[in-house]
């Protein structure tokens, strides 16, 4: 028997997310929308609230009569509805190829919405992908401000949207600032069910779970791997490496692996959305530039889980306590990009000699470069590689942004405004 929800009302509470129109908008444009994402950011929360405003069904393929039926016939369960949503797609690649038949017998927008926990469009086992019919939006966890209940990334966009130093002082002047402590924001991160935890001792006990459901049920969804606990070696190693660039050769000397196996596992962490790796900006033609990617987790909480930091105070007094901090702005720009059409890229800079710059923002208006630091005092140290990211691109960056751990927006040179994490977030 196939059990089709057309969900009319939600009982839990509902925090609301930043793609919410931009899904809304996919749906009037494309006839497959496809949200991916780690388990547990709110994919299937998300996709039942957009169809409780509408006749579409709902189908999970977490039901297991669902999912037999997904990969025996796929065509027929996908004839049930006229529009439909379809969760954990990833666990019936097969069904991919209907849909694909369904779009080519007939055409209509927002006929299937999909989620996924992996990366479809990493997966070796989806033989075919959707090109040309479908648009591919990822779910990440909570920004700073959907867990206040602002599920808007107004903020970035002014800042990228700025024309001089004068337009980022008087966007961040209206920003406001948070009253929670960036540290505390980190430690807790962005899943939903820990965002609403009520205790420090819940939010541990559900990371261990996660961990656990990730290597015994998640990753097999995408690959085969029987030394779970070597996987899991691998996965602490990389909280340790939080914010570097990555040396593979390294990685396994540690964790006593092959290269080929250290690769392959980081490929799976990438495609699980647990890991992101962030390019090198190397459009320079005057200096050696470092392009090996940097690492950093997609959930600043579950990255201090692994390192063993449960509470702010842990953190702040932590080796990584900086790097934790470059993560969570991180975090945020990539929560902005995927409102965006066309979709900005986010980079790093660094040369052979040190100058490094934490993030380039990269959109239509330029380029944006982004220096993160704790100091609760700015210092005409902390924009050194700002000044030489400015210098060497000053055609298309005409302004560099240092965020840091204090309480006024400061205008340290004519092209360099200093803004407090607090305001971002």
């Amino acid at each position: 028997m196939i059990i089709i929800h057309t969900v009319n009302s939600l009982q839990t509470p509902y925090l609301r997310r930043v793609l919410e129109p931009v899904v809304d908008r996919a749906l009037g444009q494309f006839p497959v929308v496809v949200i991916t994402g780690a388990r547990q950011t709110g994919k299937s929360t998300l996709v039942q609230n957009l169809a409780s405003s509408d006749s579409r069904s709902y189908v999970t393929l977490d039901e297991m009569e669902i999912l037999e039926r997904a990969q025996r016939s796929p065509d027929s369960l996908l004839e049930q509805s006229a529009d439909i949503t379809l969760d954990e797609v990833q666990r019936a690649p097969r069904i991919l190829l209907a849909i694909k038949r369904a779009v080519d017998k007939q055409r209509r927008k927002g006929r299937f919405l999909l989620t996924g926990s992996a990366n479809l469009l990493l997966m070796r086992r989806v033989s075919e992908s959707l090109a040309g019919r479908a648009i591919y939006l990822t779910l990440l966890p909570m920004s700073a401000r959907e867990k206040r209940g602002v599920p808007d990334a107004a903020s970035w966009q002014l800042l990228v949207n700025a024309k001089s130093t004068k337009e980022i002082i008087a966007h961040a002047n209206g920003f406001g600032k948070t009253q929670q402590d960036w540290a505390e924001s980190a430690v807790i991160g962005g899943y939903p069910s820990v965002v609403l935890a009520e205790s420090q001792d819940q939010r541990t006990r559900w990371f261990e779970g996660y961990v656990r459901t990730y290597l015994e049920r998640d990753l097999r969804d995408v690959a085969s791997i029987s030394a779970l606990i070597d996987f899991r070696r691998v996965m602490g190693l990389s909280a340790l490496r939080l914010g570097q660039i990555i040396n593979q050769s390294e990685l396994a000397r540690d964790a006593a692996l092959s290269q080929a196996t250290v690769h392959r596992y980081l490929n799976l962490l990438e495609a699980s959305y647990q890991i992101v790796r962030v390019p090198a900006f190397t459009r320079s033609r005057t200096k050696r530039l470092i392009k090996a990617p940097k690492l950093y987790w997609i959930d600043s909480g579950l990255a201090a889980f692994l390192l063993g930091v449960s509470t702010a105070n842990e953190l702040r007094g932590h080796n990584l306590a900086g790097a934790m901090l470059e993560n969570l702005i991180y975090t945020q720009l990539l929560i902005w990009r995927e409102t965006q059409t066309p979709r900005p890229e986010v980079y790093y800079w660094r040369t052979a000699s040190g100058a490094e710059v934490d993030f380039v923002v990269q959109s239509r208006n330029g380029l944006l470069p982004i220096e993160v630091k704790m100091t609760s005092r700015a210092q005409m140290g902390d924009i050194r590689s700002l000044e030489a990211f400015l210098d060497e691109y000053s055609k298309d960056a005409r302004f560099g942004l240092l965020l840091y751990g204090g309480e006024t927006i400061v205008p340290l040179t004519p092209r360099i405004v200093a803004v407090p994490v607090r305001a971002i977030l």
